[in-house]
């Protein structure tokens, strides 16, 4: 009983600076994420990459039913060669994307630019069909890792958002 008190007690008292400097929880009431919930439009193109990126900003955000701000994004992902046997087998590959991303208003405003980086790597195998499921599944992986970090860009700056 004395140890759960004495928990909470530093609990309580490690979070008193955070509560003096105006520190929100993004989701909470008065947090940032609030202001983009189901209000954010993503603008896609036709690739699978852009679709898993559409797919989980939206799952983030939720789908738009009133929007009040139009996001798009232009995203790029290129394949490199990271390791190869002394037969000359490529066995590795690192996947590396960029996102540049751009929130605008309603009214075409500019709000917030930025753009984003991460990788991801597979391995090949001797069956053509496991190292493309491989490749896919990192593709996959990587736009995820690019959507979380457009999305928590966003939900750092949307205190500053109009609206």
């Amino acid at each position: 009983m004395l140890l759960s008190n004495r928990r909470r007690f530093l609990g309580l008292l490690a979070a008193l600076p955070l509560a003096a400097c105006g520190f929100a929880p993004a989701y909470g009431p008065s947090g940032g994420a609030d202001r983009l919930t189901d209000r954010v439009a993503v603008e896609t193109t036709g690739t699978r990459g852009a679709y898993y990126v559409t797919r989980q900003i939206e799952s983030r955000l939720g789908r738009a039913k009133a929007p009040a701000y139009r996001l798009s994004y232009d995203l790029s992902i290129n394949e490199d060669v990271k390791a190869v046997t002394p037969d000359n087998i490529i066995r590795r590959y690192n996947l590396t994307g960029k996102a540049k991303y751009r929130l605008v208003d309603l009214n075409g405003a500019e709000l917030l630019t930025g753009t984003v980086e991460n990788f991801s790597g597979f391995s090949t195998s001797d069956s053509t069909v496991a190292t493309r499921a491989a490749r896919k599944d990192a593709e996959e992986r990587l736009s995820i890792m690019l959507a979380d970090q457009i999305v928590t860009r966003l939900i750092a700056a949307a205190p500053g958002l109009p609206g």
